[in-house]
């Protein structure tokens, strides 16, 4: 069975408790389990989170969710880029899929409230991740003449 780590970002929660709630139907709907799910203040904050998670062996991928709303200044670009790297570094770094299922930059409450499906997108390709990756081969990455 698949098990998931889920972080999920507090900032506008009125959204983020929606996401988590698809989250949890999708991985629920895929017989999936969601081994532990981590609350951080907000987007920014998600890579820490993610990686604690990413190094537990029984965790197979990790979905963060969250939303950026667009506000007086490009503090929602520089949150959503700056998480977005550090999300793909964990996944890089421990070799386990990181999903992103952050909404922004550039929107409205509105338009992040019509978004709210997309942390069931971001477990959906957690799965697929998991089932679809090629195993990794310690053995075969050390030795140069298996490459």
């Amino acid at each position: 069975m698949t098990t998931l780590g889920l972080v999920v970002a507090e900032f506008n929660r009125p959204i983020t408790e929606q996401m988590e709630q698809a989250a949890l139907e999708a991985a629920a709907d895929a017989d999936v389990e969601v081994y532990e799910t981590v609350h951080v203040p907000g987007a920014y904050d998600a890579p820490l989170a993610a990686d604690r998670l990413a190094r537990r062996d029984v965790v197979d991928a990790v979905v963060v969710i969250g939303t950026v709303i667009t506000g007086d200044t490009d503090h929602d670009q520089v949150i959503t880029d700056a998480a977005a790297q550090r999300l793909s570094d964990v996944s890089l770094e421990r070799d386990t899929p990181v999903t992103l299922g952050v909404t922004g930059p550039g929107m409205s409450a509105a338009e992040a409230r019509e978004r709210v499906e997309n942390a069931a997108k971001a477990v959906s390709g957690a799965i697929d991740l998991v089932t679809d990756l090629p195993a990794s081969d310690p053995e075969t990455e050390s030795d140069p003449d298996q490459q």
